[in-house]
């Protein structure tokens, strides 16, 4: 690999006028930059990224570790922040916790250790020291979909409450009265927010939220299912089931095909995170959809911003309901029969009538 003496002695110059080529300062002659530069070309000459940290502090990389690689919805995450991030000139590292809080230390401490600009976590759990420590001592990081409440760094998020409540409507609408939910980990905001958002709008709808129609998860398909068998078992099984995560409302599909039930005629199916195979299902399936790809890109940019010195705003965007036909479908209101007028109705009984009697 061609060095910095290389191009130096390749163009004729001195090697701090190669630096300042490369480092675009002004200093230089145009005929110096464009013997520089035809150099670096014919040598393949390129930048040793490892010794320009150490010179500027810096190594144009960001850190992200998400919760869950195998969830489209982290999967999604991870690709903008990637794509953002290439945009404004930084390299991104990614860890997966894979939901468990010892390896989402193990990714924070590495990504420390190799001097990475600055974090874009979500927390698996309410905080590990490590992750506390790092934030106190004025690491540069953001907290992407998930935070912890209390620490002072910048948050990135979508707000569903309201999302919920049209969805509880949705329900509501279609005569579904028994509601039940499978939950995220309570140690979670979004875990902790869902159901809360769940339970408020059931309450402005006059719909009571028994303990039996609650089920605990922990954002993997195996949870979902084992609820939604709980919910099955009961003596009143719910009319309805809302997965407060795309991979539990998966889990729960599976146990209800397990015993023979048809979605939504046996029982309606709801999720939040919409991803792209629910459009696949049989029959797709209702959802709640966080504008992912955003998420990541202002993730990006307010971590960008703490680094260089601009101040970070934390983001709230909405989520959104997106109705298909896992819940039901309202009586078409062009396939109904009208009676607009007494007279009418006399008309149509009389054709039953003479119906009746003939043949």
């Amino acid at each position: 690999m061609a060095s910095i003496k290389d191009v130096a002695a390749e163009a004729g110059v001195s090697v701090a006028t190669v630096s300042r080529v490369l480092n675009g300062h002004p200093s230089v002659s145009d005929e110096a930059r464009t013997r520089v530069l035809a150099a670096v070309r014919a040598l393949g000459y390129r930048p040793n990224a490892v010794a320009r940290s150490l010179r500027t502090d810096e190594t144009r990389t960001l850190g992200l570790v998400i919760s869950d690689v195998m969830n489209p919805y982290f999967t999604e995450l991870a690709r903008s922040v990637e794509e953002e991030a290439r945009a404004l000139g930084y390299s991104v590292i990614i860890g997966n916790a894979d939901e468990r809080p010892e390896l989402q230390d193990h990714h924070i401490r590495t990504l420390l250790d190799r001097r990475s600009d600055g974090l874009l976590l979500s927390p698996t759990d309410g905080g590990s020291p490590l992750m506390l420590d790092a934030a106190r001592a004025g690491t540069p990081m953001v907290f992407v979909d998930r935070w912890i409440p209390g620490v002072d760094v910048p948050v990135v998020r979508a707000d569903g409450r309201d999302a919920v409540r049209d969805l509880v409507a949705h329900l509501h609408g279609l005569g579904h009265r028994r509601l039940a939910i499978i939950t995220g980990p309570a140690a979670t905001t979004t875990g902790s927010e869902r159901v809360a958002a769940f339970g408020e709008a059931l309450e402005a709808f006059g719909i009571a939220l028994p303990e039996a129609y609650i089920g605990q998860g922990d954002f993997q398909a195996e949870s979902g299912r084992r609820a939604t068998d709980a919910f099955l078992a009961l003596p009143e099984p719910p009319e309805a089931v809302f997965a407060a995560d795309n991979l539990m409302a998966l889990g729960a599909l599976d146990a209800i095909r397990a015993r023979g039930m048809r979605v939504p005629d046996d029982i309606a199916l709801a999720a939040f995170d919409d991803i792209p195979w629910f459009v696949h299902t049989d029959p797709p399936i209702t959802a709640i959809a966080q504008p992912t790809g955003e998420l990541g890109r202002a993730a990006v940019r307010a971590l960008v911003d703490r680094i260089e010195g601009r101040p970070p705003q934390s983001v709230t965007l909405s989520a959104r309901l997106v109705v298909r036909r896992s819940c039901g479908e309202p009586p078409d209101p062009a396939k109904e029969q009208r009676v607009s007028h007494p007279d009418e109705l006399l008309r149509i009984e009389g054709i039953r009538k003479e119906g009746e009697f003939s043949g």
